[in-house]
């Protein structure tokens, strides 16, 4: 008997884009992520064994018990070991892993049905099919309960933050739970069906395919490169403002990462609004494309109608966003960046420019902006102005409270002081 066609086919489908994975990534400086790298090497190991699993359980008189029964724990550990990691790169890539106690907090249900596979291991017994033998007991069950809690707890968690997951992947990942579930409904009412091989051949092909596929890696990697280039191509036009785009998308990251451990904000800073936010910080001035250089360079002070004119740059920077990249960049995320270039002037009491909006009318994305854009502006060196000392800087964001600026922006600004000035110090 071949008791094991669908999990050698399985085999080497996964191998197949294992390799892929990393023939594009080996020696290209591209960071992995730790959860599916785990995956790569869980995935293969759990449809080894179930393919030994399937043949020793049909080889009872000639195979030693102890070996049936290793080989029995080790397929029920790796395959829940699969579907826990698949767990927790999901929620890492949708919602992030916020801390070491978040990830304890995720992982509970896994160590609860662990424990169980181990404790009643000894008790496994093998029943006789029609086609072919297959185990039963309280470790495959609690295994197989472990694949369905987990991945009921993915697709409440897709269900939960829809609004934040791109249309796109939120329809492979629905999709792909899924046929899961009926792969694991099947396996359960039918036990002699053996076909366990396709969950982790689905987890790592379809998590590959939604999020790890080089070659989207790549497009999204010259996107960036783009777009640090476009806005880089206009901050040259101004001498006096060198890498004031480097500097102020690190400050906005570190406001960003200071404020998502406010439980009120948890909901809205998600990983792909955090990430979406820092890549469109360095296009907040690229309305000064359309500014002369006769006012953009100018060493002193600006006349009104010269004042006009530069004001005039946030709102040319939201139209251009929109012309530039509207075919080839997510609509969230230049809506973002739209929001970030137009409204990063706004302030907080409703005398800022373009429109005048105030408190939370202004996008959450542009009042960081702000913070930001001020802070580095008089910290940094101009034709018109030397750079100001650290302390008179932070004295300005906070008393721009609640005026100038969101309260609740400028504190977590201040609570990330430390940080600010290293990185301030980095860049000098």
């Amino acid at each position: 008997m071949f008791e094991f066609k669908l999990q050698l086919g399985c085999l080497l489908l996964v191998l197949y884009f294992i390799s892929a994975y990393l023939r594009e990534t080996i020696g290209k400086n591209r960071k992995r992520n730790i959860y599916f790298t785990v995956l790569l090497y869980a995935a293969p190991l759990a449809i080894i064994f179930d393919g030994a699993t399937a043949w020793t359980v049909n080889r009872l008189d000639t195979v030693p018990a102890w070996l049936n029964l290793l080989l029995h724990a080790l397929f029920y550990l790796s395959v829940d070991a699969v579907i826990v990691f698949d767990y927790l790169y999901i929620i890492d890539k949708s919602v992030g892993i916020r801390s070491k106690k978040h990830l304890v907090l995720v992982l509970i249900p896994s160590v609860i049905f662990f424990i169980g596979i181990l404790a009643f291991l000894p008790q496994v017994e093998y029943l006789k099919g029609n086609g072919t033998n297959y185990s039963m007991g309280w470790s495959p069950i609690f295994c197989f309960a472990s694949l369905t809690v987990h991945f009921l707890l993915i697709l409440i968690l897709l269900m939960a933050h829809y609004r934040s997951i791109e249309r796109v992947r939120l329809f492979d990942l629905v999709v792909f739970i899924i046929m899961v579930l009926i792969v694991l409904f099947a396996q359960i009412m039918i036990p002699e069906l053996l076909i366990s091989a396709l969950l982790p051949t689905f987890s790592l092909i379809v998590l590959y395919m939604t999020f790890e596929n080089p070659s989207y890696s790549k497009l999204e990697h010259y996107n960036k490169e783009m777009v640090t280039a476009f806005a880089t191509l206009v901050e040259n036009r101004d001498n006096s403002t060198g890498g004031h785009i480097r500097r102020t998308q690190g400050y906005v990251e570190l406001i960003l990462q200071q404020l998502k451990n406010k439980p009120e904000y948890r909901k809205t800073l998600t990983k792909d609004y955090i990430n979406s936010v820092i890549n469109a910080a360095p296009l907040h001035d690229i309305g000064k494309i359309a500014t002369p250089d006769s006012i953009l360079q100018k060493p002193g002070k600006l006349t009104v109608e010269e004042f006009e004119s530069m004001k005039n740059h946030a709102k040319q920077g939201g139209l251009i966003i929109q012309d530039t990249f509207a075919s080839i960049d997510d609509p969230k995320n230049q809506q973002i960046a739209y929001e970030v270039a137009t409204y990063h002037h706004e302030k907080w009491n409703g005398t800022g420019y373009p429109e005048g909006l105030s408190g939370e009318e202004i996008p959450l994305h542009a009042r960081i902006m702000a913070v930001a854009d001020v802070f580095d502006a008089i910290s940094s060196q101009r034709c018109y102005r030397e750079a100001m000392p650290l302390e008179e800087c932070f004295a300005i964001i906070e008393e721009g409270s609640g005026q100038h600026f969101d309260p609740e922006i400028v504190k977590a600004f201040m609570d990330a002081r430390t940080k600010v000035e290293k990185f301030y110090q980095q860049q000098i």
